[in-house]
């Protein structure tokens, strides 16, 4: 008896590895599955290496950009001569001449792109450390072009510390106080929607620094609760709750003040450029060129259809426009992402041919020609050879849900660089254009990391996941394929789906419907990227669960030109919801789908036009998750929500058409998901909805998540969120 038990013991063990080839939402969402990347990647001076972070933190490490060799260790926790004591760091930044680098460490997130972290300065050939500054956490440090200086933002002031003075440190700005006045960093709209966290730089002979200052004295106060909660613990809010205030302007409210200053180093005379910008505009980006006496401040008007390029003197604070840019609808972000200045001038994506595309001007604003044409959208720059007149960029040329590496001569000859025309590439280019670290993956191909010459010649593979790869092997995984359709309309939609492993063309599977639907955004695109947690594993769990996974960009997203991506402009959600629920309709007309249930959801934007859909008018979704959705473009921050709405005054009956004002026609099981501190979509957008849902007598779920922000994450959270996400789509 009991050799028989030891018999049918070792028979199960062998047989485990067969019976555990599923996917589990706890892997999932742990990151079991995760692909390797390359990151704190920075090109050095010589064009022929990068320097890289080890990924525990403890060294920075040279590696040659032909062999991917290490060459020298520049930096090492353990070897550092006087008595500071890192176990890790966070991050770094090389000084220009690489004499000495800005070692990051303490951080602590503020907003989506700023944070705050103690700073070291390390001597290189010394190995020494030294404080950049003992007067609290800095903010955005940046170095000088000579590498003799550093400035930094602490509590809304610039600081500036020069090396040359045994690290002395002078405070340039005294005006900054919190909820009034921010110098040399973005207030909380501009830097989330408009993408950046630095707002000064330095001339190009170290004279001179230009800051934005913010005055956001008139715009109202937000507030959140905090509570104590867990992982982490908020201690101070045992007995009482706590509160976060900050200032977040709603559409139509006032925004800061923006006006330009600048710093003469020596002198110490501060001068506010004779900028003629409205009250009400924007300045998204400054730039000193080459030239130590120029500097261009790049600003929009309200309505963000007028990009308007200055070019003004540090010193004598005139300022003149060199180039418009006006556009019908509104200036894409992917312009302000994508200036670049050059040798002698400055490279501006535009989308004035129905495409972005790339234009070279020189620094008195004179086009001196278009760098790439064609119906493809230029996705982004990499760097302009001003010498032979080459520009080096990504595009989408093949395809709108690929993405490849180019180069584009003087005489307008574009080649593709990375080899395979399928998949997603994108690439970090060496000082001087050489070569080329480049990152690939598919649908079905985790990401491989190669580094390139500037001929497109594979010199060396960095990272191909084949652990990764191997794991996912021993899955039993379902197909992932694309699909495109047309709708009643005329519209042709790209797609994809992923079938259960053991699909049957005579079966009738429910389908789960992911979106997120904004403008300007891709989710089928051929890259390892697509879908949840990466290689649409979410997908594929529910693929497990007997679902077939869709996700479909309708008309207002990316990749496809101008036209389709402003479609819906002025009327946010309407055709978004519209091509959802056609979708909805051409799947159900499948024949191995059954149409009576089919759901959907998505996050953030995807929440609002889930809940837009499930309340078209249509009835064709069984049930949907919403998860912080905005329900109210007049609750949404005005830089965002003007770009494409105007405002409510402008145009009351595009803010109209809501998910509120929606409530009565609401079809389907839903599950509202929100997280209390969300500082982007404001947990208001919940509460307000849910009451137009209960005066409409309208049956739903709602989970809320104790402290969470817009990304809903810590301890235990997210496999927590996305198991409420699978059991409402099984009860459907």
């Amino acid at each position: 008896m009991m050799r028989r038990f030891l018999l049918f013991l070792i028979s199960y063990v062998l047989v485990l590895p067969c019976l555990a080839d599923g996917l589990t939402l706890k892997d999932l969402t742990g990151g079991a599955y995760s692909a390797k990347g390359i990151s704190g990647v920075t090109p050095l001076l010589d064009g022929e290496s990068y320097s890289q972070l080890s990924r525990d933190g403890k060294q920075i490490v040279r590696h040659s950009f032909r062999t991917g060799e290490q060459t020298e260790v520049l930096f090492d926790v353990d070897n550092i001569r006087n008595r500071v004591k890192l176990d890790r760091i966070d991050g770094y930044q090389m000084s220009p001449d690489e004499k000495n680098i800005l070692i990051q460490t303490q951080t602590k997130g503020i907003y989506r792109h700023s944070k705050t972290a103690e700073y070291y300065i390390y001597n290189v050939k010394n190995h020494t450390l030294a404080h950049l500054s003992e007067g609290g956490p800095q903010e955005q440090p940046l170095w000088s072009r000579d590498g003799t200086m550093v400035a930094f933002v602490r509590e809304g002031n610039l600081f500036l510390v020069k090396l040359l003075f045994n690290n002395s440190e002078s405070q340039i700005t005294k005006d900054g106080e919190f909820g009034k006045v921010i110098n040399g960093k973005p207030d909380w709209v501009n830097e989330e929607e408009f993408s950046f966290a630095r707002a000064f730089d330095f001339n190009a002979d170290g004279t001179m620094i230009a800051w934005i200052r913010y005055d956001e004295t008139e715009v109202p106060m937000f507030s959140f609760p905090w509570y104590k909660g867990m992982n982490p613990e908020k201690k101070d809010y045992a007995d009482y709750p706590g509160s976060f205030d900050y200032k977040y302007p709603i559409a139509g409210a006032r925004n800061s003040t923006v006006s330009i200053h600048s710093f003469d180093i020596k002198s110490r005379a501060i001068r506010k450029m004779q900028l003629p910008i409205a009250s009400d505009g924007y300045v998204p980006r400054i730039f000193f060129t080459d030239d130590a006496e120029k500097l261009l401040i790049l600003t929009l008007n309200r309505h963000q259809n007028q990009l308007d390029i200055y070019l003004a003197n540090p010193r004598s604070t005139e300022c003149r426009v060199i180039v418009r840019e006006q556009a019908e609808c509104y200036v894409p972000e992917e312009t302000l992402k994508n200036f670049k200045v050059v040798e002698g001038g400055f490279v501006l994506m535009s989308e004035r041919s129905g495409y972005k595309h790339l234009y070279l001007y020189d620094q008195n604003g004179t086009l001196r020609r278009q760098l790439t044409s064609g119906s493809f959208e230029v996705k982004a720059l990499y760097g302009y050879d001003s010498k032979t007149g080459t520009v080096f960029y990504a595009s989408n040329q093949e395809s709108p849900m690929r993405q490849s590496v180019y180069k584009s001569d003087a005489k307008g000859k574009s080649t593709r660089l990375s080899t395979s025309s399928t998949g997603w590439n994108s690439a970090i280019f060496s000082t001087g254009l050489r070569y080329y670290m480049n990152t690939w993956s598919d649908l079905n191909t985790p990401t491989v990391i190669t580094l390139c010459d500037a001929s497109g010649k594979t010199l060396r593979t960095l990272e191909d996941n084949a652990a990764l790869r191997q794991k996912l092997a021993g899955l039993r995984l379902g197909e992932r394929k694309f699909f495109t359709f047309t709708t009643p309309e005329g519209v042709q939609l790209n797609g994809f789906m992923v079938l259960p492993a053991d699909f049957n063309q005579s079966k009738k599977y429910p389908v789960v419907m992911h979106q997120y639907s904004g403008p300007g955004s891709q989710q089928v695109v051929d890259s390892w990227s697509a879908g949840n947690m990466g290689g649409c594993l979410y997908e594929q769990y529910l693929a497990q669960e007997g679902f077939i996974s869709v996700c479909v960009d309708g008309r207002g997203t990316g990749g496809r030109g101008r036209d389709f991506e402003q479609s819906t402009y002025l009327k946010l959600g309407q055709l978004e919801s519209h091509d959802q629920v056609e979708a909805a309709l051409w799947l159900g007309q499948q024949s191995y789908v059954d149409k009576n249930r089919i759901a959907i959801w998505g996050w953030s934007y995807g929440g609002f036009n889930t809940l837009m859909s499930m309340s078209e008018g249509r009835p064709v979704f069984a049930a949907g998750v919403a998860v912080a959705a905005p329900t109210s473009w007049r609750y949404y921050d005005s830089v965002y929500t003007e770009r494409f709405m105007r405002t409510p005054n402008e145009n009351g009956t595009g803010y109209d058409v809501c998910p509120i004002s929606r409530a009565s026609k609401l079809s389907g099981k839903l599950l509202l998901i929100h997280g209390l501190a969300d500082d982007n979509v404001h947990f208001r957008n919940a509460a307000e909805y849910t009451e137009a849902l209960v005066q409409a007598d309208k049956d739903f779920r709602e989970l809320t998540y104790t402290n969470r922000n817009h990304s809903i994450y810590g301890g235990n959270t997210r496999h927590h969120l996305f198991r409420q996400i699978t059991q409402h789509f099984k009860g459907m």
